[in-house]
């Protein structure tokens, strides 16, 4: 019989996120202070971030070109709020700069605080676009099975990953949303049909899924969901939280993989986490009815408190600038190389499913009778981050700064690791 009051368990008043909280308490490592690719705990542990974080140190850690921007720009202005008619510098110059880095021709800018702020914007101006356009029947969302985009109230609704929809009452926080097939364009077509196209406002797609388990697209289907959207009146939002900024070589990666999308949600890479910022690049054809000059043009009803902040938008623009002086995204491209053949090599291991690389990110598949979170907490000991992901997937997404070494001395140690684990 189970324990019908089992105890409750203590710990830190800080309540950890995504955990399972009775698994982590009294074995959780605490960071205070981290350098380049590499993190330090009060224990005194050094561990490699092969991670970079939640996908996002791309420039390392603790650089002090990003923190003497922000002091600067806090002795100068912390922020200042950019309602109305008010705005302030630093967020007009970051807008100018993204728009000219931006894959969609003459786009508007709207900043927020991060990735899943972002989702929330995109989703509903999608709607709003349609409502103004007179179809006020397009209001549903698709999104691919095993998507990840973010925890707010639409990235829930919209979570290719079922758990994350799970608990809240019904299955899903805003309605009207679905999920389409992760690989097969002829599948989603026929789940577009279903739905019928005059009720779809959007299709949500992240170009590499990533918390979903590493996937690369199908050859194809990015191609696939584009020409679906342009037939049916469909817009195409490509969710760069993950990839923006040079995680795939690229600066988007919606110029690797030839997309021509509507919006464009970005957020982690544009400051490599050294301050939170995340936004929209809108395509003219969404933003232009908003600025015709009439009485009866419509307000777009969205605005946050630190939308376009003055010291994250200048750390932003050190970010953006160290990635071209450091020339981080052909870097990128031999680091993706590199990973590749290397992660090739584990195959020879009979718990390893697959391994894919897409960019300079990496996803390891384990068989089942293998756990990724076992595999994960082992390399801890070994001085090696990594993620668990859906899947029984090991996540790697190392720092661009990374050295040739550092990757091989990872994959080193995760061969180790699942050699340990086989052998048990």
């Amino acid at each position: 019989m189970p324990n019908e009051n089992p105890p409750v368990l203590t710990g830190p008043a800080l309540w950890s996120a995504q955990a399972h909280l009775p698994s982590v308490l009294g074995r959780q490592l605490t960071v205070d202070r981290a350098e380049g690719s590499y993190v330090f705990t009060t224990e005194g542990r050094r561990l490699f971030d092969g991670t970079a974080g939640l996908w996002h140190a791309n420039v390392g850690h603790a650089r002090p070109e990003l923190a003497e921007a922000a002091y600067e720009q806090m002795r100068r202005l912390e922020t200042y709020h950019i309602f109305g008619r008010y705005l302030n510098d630093r967020a007009v110059e970051l807008a100018e700069r993204l728009a000219w880095l931006s894959p969609i021709e003459d786009p508007k800018v709207i900043l927020n605080s991060g990735g899943s702020d972002a989702i929330d914007v995109a989703c509903k101006l999608a709607r709003r676009h349609w409502q103004r356009e007179g179809r006020s029947d397009k209001t549903a969302i698709l999104s691919r099975e095993f998507a990840y985009h973010g925890l707010h109230a639409y990235g829930t609704s919209i979570a290719g990953l079922d758990f994350n929809r799970a608990g809240y009452g019904t299955e899903s926080l805003v309605p009207e949303t679905a999920r389409v097939s992760t690989h097969d364009i002829e599948a989603v077509e026929r789940t577009v049909r279903d739905i019928g196209p005059e009720n779809i406002a959007a299709i949500v797609s992240e170009p590499i899924q990533g918390t979903g388990g590493v996937n690369p697209p199908a050859p194809g289907y990015l191609e696939g969901l584009q020409r679906i959207c342009r037939e049916n009146d469909i817009l195409l939002i490509v969710d760069e939280v993950i990839t923006g900024f040079g995680r795939t070589g690229h600066m988007f990666a919606t110029e690797r993989y030839g997309l021509r999308p509507d919006l464009i949600t970005f957020a982690k890479g544009v400051t490599s986490g050294y301050a939170p910022l995340g936004g929209v690049l809108v395509a003219p054809h969404i933003w232009q009815p908003f600025y015709r000059d009439s009485s009866d043009t419509p307000i777009f009803r969205h605005g946050a408190t630190y939308a376009g902040h003055a010291t994250a938008s200048a750390v932003a623009l050190r970010n953006l600038d160290i990635l071209e002086e450091d020339k981080l995204l052909p870097r990128v491209t031999e680091l993706e190389q590199l990973l590749a053949r290397e992660l090739h090599g584990l195959t020879a291991r009979a718990a390893v499913v697959e391994t894919r690389v897409a960019g300079f990110l990496g996803g390891i598949t384990l068989t089942d009778d293998l756990s990724a979170e076992a595999v994960t907490d082992q390399l801890v000991e070994h001085g090696f981050i990594t993620r668990p992901l859906r899947g029984n997937t090991v996540q790697i997404s190392p720092p661009f700064i990374t050295t040739d070494d550092e990757v091989r001395q990872l994959v080193a140690a995760i061969d180790t690791v699942i050699a340990d684990q086989e052998a048990k």
